[in-house]
């Protein structure tokens, strides 16, 4: 049963692919030419290693040494700093429908959250990058906890830091496991596609009042 919209308590968000577009193809372009990777072996490297950063058992640093051992190219600290620039570039272009809405959630009180598989260096870059970040009531970043989503346990970091209860707890994800894995853990959750969909969803769900100014 869906919970009420006026017994939301707060909205959390994933960051990537909702708070932010899908991949930046002109950065993510600059990777393979900085590392002289093929697109087929830097997605696999890639995504082969990414679980385990965003996960802590990587560091950033870590991250790209193992691609560049195991793709073969040399990497010095100029080459590392650029890679570890780049990759934030990759994540960092804004979903400014979804920015806007965080923000007329905020001027009314409702509390927002980011819960982001995300590892050490993305979180320190892309707050860098966008101060808007530090407007949200709390952040779960899963390198710091050691578990990524879809564990039951971060969802519990997230509620208990939000400081509501999971059921008046709106999450919005781009992954339907994740979803799958909010609402097992008692959340409120929608999956985010394309922002159209979405406004639908939140409307069919009784929650269109909540996507208001």
């Amino acid at each position: 049963m869906t919970t009420k919209q006026n017994e939301v308590c707060a909205v959390l968000f994933d960051y990537g692919k909702v708070l932010s577009l899908d991949a930046d193809a002109a950065a993510w372009a600059h990777i393979r030419t900085l590392t002289g990777l093929s697109e087929e072996m830097l997605h696999k490297l890639y995504w082969e290693h990414r679980d385990a950063y965003d996960q802590g058992l990587l560091s950033g640093i870590e991250f790209w040494q193992t691609i560049a051992r195991e793709g073969g190219f040399p990497l010095d600290d100029a080459l590392l700093t650029s890679l570890l620039a780049a990759d934030v570039e990759v994540w960092g272009t804004i979903n400014e429908p979804i920015l806007a809405w965080v923000k007329r959630l905020q001027a009314r009180g409702i509390k927002t959250g980011i819960l982001s598989n995300i590892g050490d260096a993305m979180e320190s870059g892309l707050r860098k990058k966008h101060s808007w970040i530090e407007a949200f009531t709390h952040h779960t970043w899963s390198h710091r906890h050691k578990i990524i989503k879809p564990s039951a346990e971060i969802y519990k970091f997230a509620v208990d830091g939000l400081g509501c209860p999971a059921a008046q707890v709106l999450f919005v994800d781009d992954r339907e496991k994740n979803v799958d894995g909010a609402i097992a853990a008692g959340l409120q959750a929608i999956l985010y596609t394309t922002q159209d969909e979405f406004v639908a969803a939140m409307r069919e769900r009784g929650f269109g009042e909540l996507l208001e100014g």
